[in-house]
């Protein structure tokens, strides 16, 4: 298949289906948007145009309409064949979606024209993860939202996750070098735009098992190696200082 990005990591077979799955959709999507948006610390955007950077199979678009209920909604991905689920998802849902064909490292979108922009699991596929950021940044309005929901290497540098789905690991990242690098290209946030899920899906080693059967405590915050990262970073708005 002819992809639309020279980096393009191409996923396997079970990955392709995972991310239609009921446990992608409601533990994972659904999840994560709505932590998302308990992060704001200010008022949601009214009437926000939003991307969706990654769409993937397009079944975030259900959940980002329900949480953030944009008058414009713009996908964004790579594969054409995901592009063309996602354009299926969106006449199944009754929505109006612009899709385009494209490495989030070069967005075919105009400077400052979006109020939200959603990164949900799609960081840790892209290469070229500087250029995207920078892209991300461009593309915000001043005072516009990165919605930034990641997992980290603890995790994607797992046997289970290595043999179940295919990522870059040259470019994979901890919590701590996510939370340099926002900020690094200039968005800015706080510790109450940060979250650090702690999920059964996310403990890849034993899916959370051992202590779901009282086998083993759960390890606190600070005591642990962070497998998953949200953040909520804003694009500074013109003649703000920092």
């Amino acid at each position: 298949m002819s992809y639309l990005s020279d980096n393009y990591v191409e996923e396997t077979r079970f990955g392709f289906w995972f991310l239609r799955s009921h446990t992608w959709q409601h533990h994972v999507l659904r999840v994560a948007i709505n932590d998302l948006r308990s992060l704001f610390s200010t008022a949601l955007p009214a009437n926000p145009v939003l991307l969706d950077a990654g769409c993937g199979q397009g079944k975030s678009f259900q959940y980002l309409r329900q949480v953030f209920a944009p008058q414009r909604l713009i996908g964004v991905d790579a594969d054409p064949q995901s592009l063309d689920l996602s354009r299926e998802e969106a006449a199944r849902q009754g929505m109006a979606v612009e899709l385009i064909g494209s490495d989030c490292a070069t967005l075919a979108v105009p400077d400052a024209s979006v109020d939200l922009l959603f990164c949900h699991q799609t960081f840790h596929h892209l290469v070229e993860q500087e250029k995207a950021l920078a892209e991300f940044y461009r593309v915000l309005k001043p005072g516009g939202y990165l919605l930034f929901a990641e997992s980290t290497e603890a995790y994607i540098d797992t046997w289970v996750i290595r043999w179940l789905f295919r990522h870059p690991m040259h470019v994979q990242k901890s919590a701590a070098q996510y939370l340099e690098m926002i900020p690094h290209q200039g968005f800015q946030f706080e510790a109450a735009n940060v979250s650090y899920p702690y999920l059964w899906w996310s403990r890849a080693r034993d899916f959370g098992l051992l202590e779901r059967f009282g086998l083993r405590r759960p390890r606190p915050f600070g005591e642990r190696e962070e497998t998953l990262i949200n953040v909520v970073a804003r694009k500074p708005v013109e003649g703000t200082v920092e």
